[in-house]
């Protein structure tokens, strides 16, 4: 599914109006209604009110003048409050609101505090508010008597539906700029934006629900599709076929290469993400010291015992036995659970530069290149896989998670374009980006990952696609969602509170099937 920038869907609303016609007014009508259509159906149980309706002097005001004439129209009780003198409302808007200002609904101005303040009174209770304040547009932060009618619509206890985007919501990177609306629902143009599928934007919008406002197909069809989020369909055509005649040698063999004293269980979980993602064979390299303890637990993949370094950790003397054991595999994974002694990190580093077949790196591993970055512009494989979290991607790129977090996207393609890898940055709407600067943003998941062990076992699940001949930027987004829809089912038979990665490994087949009859 193709996401839009903010530039994207200003330039397709200008192709509309000037190269096929479509009179914006016309446009502003299509979406306001398909907006009030939404908000009609998620709201129901208010019926029939008392709705607010909360208008900026823009364009997504004018959308706001409309959705109140239709939500009227079809019984509900309607106030509008516009934050902004009546002559300051210009162009399609003005039009809008001249219409409603000739029906009996109540419309108040309120420019700036002292207005706002005498109008409170007036407006009584609500149950719903639409937030038409500001559109995917906005570009500096909010403050002043903005912010404060934000935080009132906040502390409000109304449920919030927003219009294209909730106000205060960067539609390109999900960052708030200052202030933003929290959001039951969000009625988007045309198509989601980037910004409301990762980060606080995804959690800030609430359910997001695209509405048509009538642009032409081939208008549609021209956008590039740099941005996308990844969904049922797009997962269901990227997993792995399982031809009648296969075998095990038919799915390949992946080499997983993890654990240390006390963290035997990421080396677990990472060779359990192969084996459920359907790898033929999974062989597991770990320190002898641990084996008892994989062997006892491992009963599907093979492990092969290396020396130890002392007390349970990898030296750098193994690595001429780790790359032995690539020969006959399609793919290494590497990091979970390897700690950070100073000869493990060498060793690291020494396989990266070294392993010519598709690499997934995760947990110890990205904290082992920290100040080697160089190891992944001399390596011989064509690719590489990496999976931080946000406060490995800080460590990666030398600035604080804050910074990361502000702008998911844009580190994560930064990164992977600079150093010509596949980028998993984890989290709310979890961003995959490719060396060629394509970003998939993944749909699926939910706070119930958020625990140990989870990513030991999404690194085994991606390296295991790989290992099936899924191309790496294509397994690192399905594995992904494949991750968070098991997640997803385990979550609505148990909840969200106490899940494990076992729990969810153990999922990830009946989740492959769903996919699997989809397109039968």
């Amino acid at each position: 599914m193709k996401l839009l920038t903010v530039e994207e869907a200003r330039a397709l609303d200008g192709e509309a109006i000037k190269h096929y016609g479509v009179p914006g007014v016309v446009l502003m009508e299509n979406a306001g209604r398909g907006a009030a259509c939404f908000f009609h159906e998620f709201f129901h149980k208010y019926f029939p009110g008392p709705v607010l309706v909360v208008c900026g002097k823009g364009n997504n005001g004018g959308d706001g003048y409309v959705i109140a004439r239709h939500l009227e129209l079809w019984g509900w009780q309607v106030q509008v409050l516009v934050l902004a003198e009546h002559e300051a409302i210009g162009g399609d808007p003005h039009i809008n609101l001249e219409i409603l200002l000739k029906t009996d609904m109540t419309v108040y101005f309120a420019a700036n505090e002292e207005q706002f303040r005498a109008t409170k009174a007036s407006l009584g209770r609500f149950a719903v508010v639409i937030d038409a304040i500001f559109g995917n547009g906005l570009a500096k932060d909010v403050e002043g008597y903005f912010a404060q009618v934000i935080t009132w619509i906040n502390a409000s206890g109304a449920a919030v539906g927003a219009v294209d985007i909730a106000s205060g919501t960067d539609a390109n990177c999900g960052r708030v700029l200052g202030c933003g609306i929290r959001a039951a629902c969000s009625a988007t143009f045309i198509a989601p934006k980037v910004g409301q599928m990762t980060g606080l934007g995804k959690v800030l919008g609430g359910e997001i629900r695209s509405v048509d406002i009538g642009l032409p197909r081939k208008l549609l069809e021209s956008v590039p599709g740099t941005f996308r989020a990844m969904a049922f369909e797009e997962a269901a055509r990227l997993l792995p076929k399982r031809p009648l005649a296969g075998h095990k040698g038919s799915f390949g063999h992946m080499l997983v290469v993890a654990g240390s004293t006390g963290k035997s269980g990421a080396a677990i979980l990472s060779a359990l993400g192969g084996v459920r993602s359907g790898a033929g064979l999974v062989t597991v390299a770990c320190p002898a010291s641990l084996n008892a303890i994989l062997e006892s637990r491992l009963i599907e993949p093979m492990t092969c015992p290396l020396p130890d370094a002392g007390n349970g950790f990898f030296g750098v003397e193994a690595c001429d036995e780790i790359v032995t054991l690539l020969n006959g595999k399609q793919v290494l994974a590497l990091g979970p659970g390897l700690g950070t002694a100073q000869t493990t990190e060498r060793l690291v580093c020494r396989l990266v530069e070294v392993c010519a077949l598709p690499v997934v790196l995760d947990a110890d591993a990205l904290n082992s290149i920290c100040g080697s970055l160089s190891v992944l512009r001399n390596r011989q494989s064509r690719h590489v896989v990496m999976t931080p979290h946000p406060g490995e991607m800080a460590r990666l790129v030398g600035k604080p998670i804050a910074e990361i977090e502000a702008d998911r996207i844009g580190v994560a393609q930064d990164f992977a374009c600079k150093f010509n890898v596949v980028l998993v940055l984890k989290g709310a709407g979890t961003v995959v980006a490719s060396p060629s600067g394509q970003v998939t943003i993944n749909t699926t998941g939910n706070p119930g990952m958020a625990c140990g062990g989870m990513g030991d076992l999404l690194t085994g699940l991606i390296a295991g696609l790989i290992a099936q001949g899924v191309e790496p930027a294509e397994a690192a987004a399905l594995g992904v969602w494949l991750h968070g829809a098991a997640a997803d089912r385990l979550a609505a038979i148990k909840g969200m509170a106490g899940l494990t990665a076992c729990e969810v490994a153990e999922l990830l087949p009946e989740t492959m099937k769903e996919l699997q009859e989809a397109v039968l």
